[in-house]
């Protein structure tokens, strides 16, 4: 599409008899866009942070309720880890319609059977005499885990389709803001709820999850990624402008939909001339029959390669892979580390508070560091920013080796949370500039199952360090794993960040 337009005026200087007209640019959709995109940017802010106080809020009390009704721990270990692994095996998958058009779709039904889930619970413990069975319980779980899963593998591609490139860093703080928040309060308020009825803190994560339907149904803006290809993006870049060499279908492949030489639009590799006619002489019992059972398995490699299109443009792109190493590193030193904590501070007697008091200082400096974020970045380098947040990062983990008190870890976890946004915040825009609408999801999805692996995963390995080697031995070991992170951040976000993104605005 991006070939198709003169690049400067000499062409048409050059070819003024030209019968086919210069194909103009549709300002129309863009200037639409751009009437929105306030609007809209707002209305998915609400969206995620109304989610993500819901989720935090039922999350904290669940296995609270688990115990309550008798179950045991190995009982509430299952429904989490259950429910955890469905979310990263989903995201992937669901990536793919979200992809193709059907993201908005997607995100509304899927807060909606959300709300559904968690008023089924909400219902059972106010009507069943507050005791539902664990067959309902586990069925909800995973019914609003799934769902869950959807709304977040389609949303992840929505930023690159409501924001201009120069506001990435602003959208993506907010969503960094309205999740520090939500860490902040959600905890705290469904405690309290807890405490008032079990059944109010699924109440209100059903009513946050028809606040994020409500808000994404109110969105104006086209979420469909083709959409976005055929009408220009915001940003003025075509699908000829990318620099991970996909085709103008957005392919990780390179490779088009369509047969530029036939104006039927067909989508098999045959051209005009390929293609045998007994008109032109041709004996139609030569003619191969139609391949009937190729086709079936056709299908079945073209859904895994939609499947796979995302873990393929991450492998390519040096800029994907600085982010899925960064990220997957830094989300399990956190989890390995916060249960560290909890190991350490259960040792020396202190039961739950102090926990809450070091979740709280964490969600605080969390949420003031998303909210400076955005300035921070217009002032400093990105290189330069990444790599001084990831060597900071390693005294914080080495400190925590000798922290005793809660006021310590909380202090501790506090640096942390202050100083991650703003490399998350350029990690995360960079990579949203750098991927194409039609694989922001699937892209996204690898990224967010690699860190939720990590941070499923740590936890077991930090207890398991923990019991055999003492409660300083995880935070030594990653301080130990950060210390690689700056070393590779160190080489390869100079090398990445500094060269920056491909000049838009160009044709092919």
């Amino acid at each position: 599409m991006g070939s198709s337009l003169p690049e400067t005026g000499a062409s048409r200087v050059e070819a003024p008899e030209s019968p086919v007209p210069p194909v103009p640019i549709n300002d129309t959709a863009h200037a639409e866009r751009t009437s929105h995109a306030t609007r809209d940017i707002r209305l998915f802010w609400c969206a995620n942070a109304a989610d993500s106080l819901g989720s935090q809020a039922s999350g904290v009390v669940l296995p609270l309720l688990l115990l309550g009704l008798g179950y045991s721990p190995a009982v509430v270990g299952l429904v989490a880890g259950v429910s955890t692994a469905t979310g990263l095996v989903l995201g992937p998958l669901v990536a793919v319609p979200a992809d193709r058009g059907a993201r908005k779709r997607v995100m509304f039904w899927s807060a909606v059977v959300s709300a559904l889930a968690m008023g089924s619970v909400a219902v059972a413990l106010a009507v069943a005499e507050g005791r539902p069975s664990l067959l309902h319980l586990l069925a909800a779980v995973l019914v609003e885990r799934t769902a869950t899963a959807c709304y977040e593998a389609a949303a992840r591609g929505t930023v690159a389709l409501i924001s201009t490139p120069g506001n990435l860093p602003r959208v993506v703080a907010g969503l960094e803001a309205g999740d520090r928040g939500a860490l902040v309060a959600g905890p705290a308020l469904g405690g309290m709820l807890y405490q008032a009825s079990r059944a109010l803190p699924f109440v209100l994560d059903a009513v946050s999850y028809v606040v994020t339907a409500v808000c994404v149904r109110a969105m104006r803006s086209d979420l469909r990624a083709d959409r976005a290809d055929r009408t220009g993006r915001a940003d003025g870049v075509g699908p000829a402008d990318r620099a991970d060499g996909a085709g103008p279908a957005g392919r990780a492949d390179g490779a088009d939909r369509t047969d530029p030489a036939d104006p039927a639009g067909r989508t098999d590799s045959a051209g005009p001339a390929d293609r045998a006619d007994p008109a032109d002489g041709a004996d139609p019992a030569a003619r191969p029959a139609p391949p009937a059972r190729r086709s079936v398995r056709g299908t079945w490699s073209a859904l895994a390669a939609e499947a796979t299109a995302g873990l393929r443009l991450v492998r390519a792109t040096p800029l994907l892979r600085l982010v899925l190493v960064w990220t997957t590193t830094v989300n399990g030193v956190l989890a390995a580390l916060y249960y560290d904590a909890v190991f350490t501070l259960q040792e020396s007697g202190h039961g739950g508070t102090p926990m809450g008091l070091v979740l709280a200082l964490s969600g605080a400096a969390g949420l003031a560091g998303s909210l400076a974020a955005p300035r921070l970045v217009r002032g400093l380098s990105p290189a330069r920013a990444v790599v001084v947040v990831s060597w900071l990062m390693v005294p914080l983990a080495a400190a925590l080796a000798t922290a005793g008190g809660p006021w310590t870890y909380g202090a501790l976890f506090g640096g942390f949370c202050l100083i991650m946004p703003l490399a998350t915040v350029i990690l995360q825009a960079r990579a949203i500039q750098g991927t194409p609408p039609e694989l922001q999801a699937r892209a996204g999805s690898v990224l967010a199952t690699a860190a939720g692996g990590a941070a499923a995963m740590a936890p077991a390995l930090s207890g398991l360090l923990t019991a055999h080697a003492g409660a300083a031995v995880p935070a030594l070991a990653c301080a130990g794993l950060l210390v690689l992170l700056a070393l590779y951040t160190t080489f390869g976000a100079t090398r990445v960040l500094t060269k920056g993104l491909p000049e838009r605005g160009r044709g092919a």
